[in-house]
Parts: structure tokens; C-alpha cells; sequence
């Protein structure tokens, strides 16, 4: 039988340390080759759609609230128009559980791929900071030899111009970034009025600084040591997860290409165009890496290179590990089937909980360490205090009403005056006749009116003089 073709590299240092890093620890810069081909352009799409939808959501207002906002620093967030408070916050919870395992879903079944295209250190750094780099440096061999030369006019103003250009995208980034925090509308007095907003200010600087410190300097080992998706990876992907895979079989052994001549070895001319090209400086063909994002830049560049020889094109492609050593098509398995109906149960249950939260909300408990009070000879009340949150943008006087026909309350005060998105609160006593209470507790239901439209109705307990055995 012949002998199955591993792909074994002769050095298998690779496992051993990250790419970005020598065998002493110390950093080694990359200067990845600008990609061409198909899946770039691609991305290139994906990545305007990105930066066009980053720029406008901000700008977005429903019913005159921003259509997306977290303003961490009030406790107030907006998804899609609608209000979440901290006391929703277990609707995050839901979220951030839907979030993780559609994250496990996607990873077995196509790998890195959200980190290539969707992500938005990704989209940043290879589709706005990298082109500007590529157009003020040049590519990889020009940026090379401007890193090696003298500082001299030429290398002040190339560098000095980068520098600038990061900088000032940074600062934007971070502007549009607090949009999101803070809303348009209150970012833009900030901006009008910098004296009274220092603290403001001096937070844009700060994350211009990072986003700035990120992109010139971190780079792609914000993928490779600070995010943990790399390594999430390793435990979520299993031989029929799809990623980018170099074809072994089909390119063993490597060796160069040379016109005129029988190959007697595989597809693989051993040009290295796969390994310039790529953002974290991986070599794609010693199999899966923790580094690799799926950028799909070396599917680009050995597309190209298969073709420039007369080669079929795949050598390097989007495939599993099964569809490589056994010509297996990517299955649904039965662990995608699971996640798949977790995911659906998740999103069904987050779903019905988003909808049925409502934009009035009021609590109502009865007043701590007060029994009933006699009215009369023949009728008792509660006294209840009221809180209510308008998550509305306009001013709400709310009223309590006794949904029955015998009870009555009688407020404190006329109305419950409640600002926009602001919270109230107020005081009203029911009064139950005696002949209607039956036991120390009795269940009553009160509706909440703005003037004479209901808004929701309340469940409580009214106390009552008289006890069990009677």
C-alpha cells in the first residue's frame, strides 16, 4: 500500500512559538505582501459594507432616540430604538449565552472565518490601516528597505507621514466609537463646547492613543497573543470543520518549478508566495495554526501562481481536514445539530423576551410595616407605594385604578408625574369593602392609565382583617 503523504515540515520549530516571535522572544516585524486576486476583493467589498454601516448606525435615530447606543456610564443601552435598563440586564445575560453558542456553532462548522471577515480589528487593520500603509511605504520589499535605510529626508517623510495619517484615522475611530456611548447629539456639544468637557476630551485622546498604538505598533498580535479566539479554536474545531487548508496530498513533495521539464513532484513550486502575503506571517502548509484568521490572502496568492504555471487552481483552498485526506464533503454532524437547536431555543426565548418587555414599567409593593386601616364601619384599606420607569421620550402622568367593581383607590396626591426616560414615584391607598375580603390575603388587580388609555396592569396583595379559619 502506498504510504499516506503527511504534511511533516523538517523543521518543527513552528509548534514550539508564534510566528511574530523568535527563538529568543523578541518581536519579528512583519511585512506582509499586498494580496490580489478574488477573495481579496471580496473582502474588500465585505469591508466597505463594514466601515459604511461603523459610520452610519450612529447617525440612525428612531422616534428620536439613537437606533444603537451603550452608555456604560449611565447604565442606559439602545438596540435597535429599543431601551434597556440595568434591571433588564438579564436580557444581556440571554444574549451573551445565544452569542457564545452561535460562536461554538460557527467555529466547528467554518472555523476562523468571522475573524478574516467580520471582525473589526481585522477589517481595520488589513483593509483601511494596511492599504494606507501599503500606499505611503509601498509593498512588503519597498517597506523593507525603507526600514533598513538611513534616516534621511526620504524616510522622515514617508514615516512621519504614516505616523500622522494612523493618528489621525485613530482619532476618528475613537470619536465615532463614543458616538456609540454617548450619542451623536451629545458628542457634538462636547465637541463645540471642549472647555466645559474636559474629562470628555481627555478620554478621546486616550482611546485615540490605543486605537493609534494598535494599528501602528501591535498590529496582528492582537489576534495572535491578546485575543482568545485563536485558542477557542483549537478546542472547537474538529476533521470536518472548514478552514483554510493547503492540500498535502496534492502538493508533496515541493519542489521548484522549472519550463521544459517532467514533474515527477507535487503541485507545490515552493515559491513562499502563500507565506509573504500573509498578515501573521504563518506558512499555511504546515497545517492549521492558531495564528491563521482566514484571511484567505495565500488561497489568493497560490491561485495566482498555480495559474501563472499551468496548474489547477485549489492547491490552497477553503476545505476540512476529512475533504483533504478523504475527499469528504463538509457533513452536518450531530454536534451542529445540537448547537443548532440550543441556538434556535436561545434566540426564540431572547426573542420573546425583547418584545414582551414593555415601555412603562412600574413596581408596586405595599408599604413596609403598615397593617390595614378601618375606614368607615365598613371597608379597609393599603397603603402602596408605586415606583415606575418611562422608558418613553416624553413625560407620562400615570393614575392607579382599581380594575373590579367594589374597590377604589385614592391617590396621593393627584397624578404620578414621570419624565421621559426617567424614573417616578408615588403613594395611593386601596380601599376594599369587608364583605370582599375573604382571607388575611386577598389577590386584587390594579391598571396603570395614562388619562383613559390603559397602559398594563399590576398583580398584588391586599391585607385584610380577618384571618384563615374565618
Amino acid at each position: 500500500m502506498e504510504k499516506e503523504i503527511k504534511n511533516i515540515s523538517s523543521n518543527e520549530s513552528f509548534r514550539d512559538r508564534i510566528e511574530t516571535v523568535d527563538a529568543h522572544g523578541k518581536r519579528k516585524w512583519i511585512f506582509a505582501q499586498k494580496p490580489k486576486g478574488k477573495f481579496y476583493n471580496a473582502r474588500t467589498i465585505v469591508s466597505l459594507f463594514f466601515f459604511a454601516l461603523f459610520v452610519t448606525l450612529p447617525l440612525i435615530y428612531v422616534n428620536d432616540r439613537p437606533l444603537f447606543l451603550f452608555n456604560i456610564p449611565k447604565a442606559k443601552f439602545i438596540i435597535f430604538g429599543k431601551v434597556f435598563w440595568p434591571q433588564d440586564f438579564f436580557i444581556f445575560g440571554m444574549t451573551m449565552v445565544a452569542f457564545v453558542v452561535f460562536i461554538v456553532l460557527f467555529t466547528a462548522a467554518f472555523g476562523r472565518l468571522f475573524c478574516g471577515w467580520v471582525c473589526p480589528q481585522t477589517n481595520f487593520m488589513e483593509m483601511l490601516f494596511r492599504k494606507v500603509e501599503y500606499w505611503i511605504e509601498g509593498d512588503a520589499p519597498q517597506q523593507k528597505l525603507l526600514a533598513k535605510s538611513e534616516w534621511n529626508t526620504n524616510k522622515i517623510i514617508r514615516k512621519g507621514l504614516k505616523h500622522f495619517v494612523f493618528y489621525v484615522l485613530s482619532f476618528v475611530i475613537a470619536n465615532f466609537f463614543l458616538a456609540y456611548v454617548l450619542g451623536t447629539e451629545e458628542l457634538w456639544q462636547m465637541i463645540k463646547h471642549p472647555a466645559e468637557n474636559i474629562g470628555t476630551l481627555a478620554g478621546v485622546l486616550v482611546f485615540t492613543y490605543v486605537f493609534y498604538a494598535v494599528y501602528a505598533f501591535f498590529r496582528e498580535q492582537a489576534c495572535t497573543v491578546v485575543c482568545p479566539y485563536g485558542r477557542l479554536q483549537g478546542v472547537l474545531l474538529d476533521r470536518n470543520s472548514m478552514v483554510v487548508a493547503y492540500d498535502y496530498k496534492r502538493g508533496e513533495t515541493r519542489a521548484k518549478y522549472h519550463k521544459n521539464e517532467t514533474r515527477n513532484a507535487g503541485d507545490c513550486i515552493d515559491c513562499f508566495q502563500c507565506v509573504k502575503v500573509c498578515p501573521t506571517g504563518i506558512d499555511i502548509r504546515n497545517g492549521t495554526q492558531l495564528e491563521c484568521v482566514n484571511c484567505t490572502a495565500c488561497i489568493d496568492a497560490c491561485d495566482h501562481m498555480m495559474e501563472s504555471v499551468g496548474f489547477q487552481k485549489g492547491l490552497i483552498r477553503f476545505a476540512s481536514e476529512n475533504n483533504i485526506a478523504n475527499g469528504e464533503r463538509l457533513p452536518y454532524t450531530t454536534r451542529m445539530k445540537m448547537y443548532t437547536l440550543l441556538l434556535i431555543a436561545l434566540l426564540g426565548l431572547l426573542s420573546f423576551m425583547i418584545f414582551s418587555l414593555k415601555d412603562v414599567k412600574a413596581t408596586v409593593i405595599r408599604t413596609p410595616g403598615m397593617l390595614f386601616q378601618e375606614v368607615g364601619k365598613d371597608s379597609v384599606s393599603n397603603l402602596y407605594n408605586i415606583k415606575v420607569v418611562n422608558k418613553t421620550m416624553k413625560p407620562i402622568p400615570l393614575t392607579v385604578k382599581f380594575e373590579g367593581s367594589n374597590g377604589k383607590v385614592k391617590m396621593v396626591g393627584d397624578v404620578v408625574h414621570v419624565e421621559k426616560e426617567g424614573q417616578g414615584a408615588g403613594a395611593f391607598f386601596v380601599v376594599l369593602p369587608n364583605k370582599d375580603i375573604h382571607n388575611i390575603k386577598t389577590k386584587i388587580k390594579l391598571g396603570l392609565y395614562e388619562g383613559n388609555r390603559k397602559i398594563s396592569e399590576i398583580n398584588t396583595n391586599f391585607l385584610g382583617p380577618v384571618t384563615d379559619s374565618q
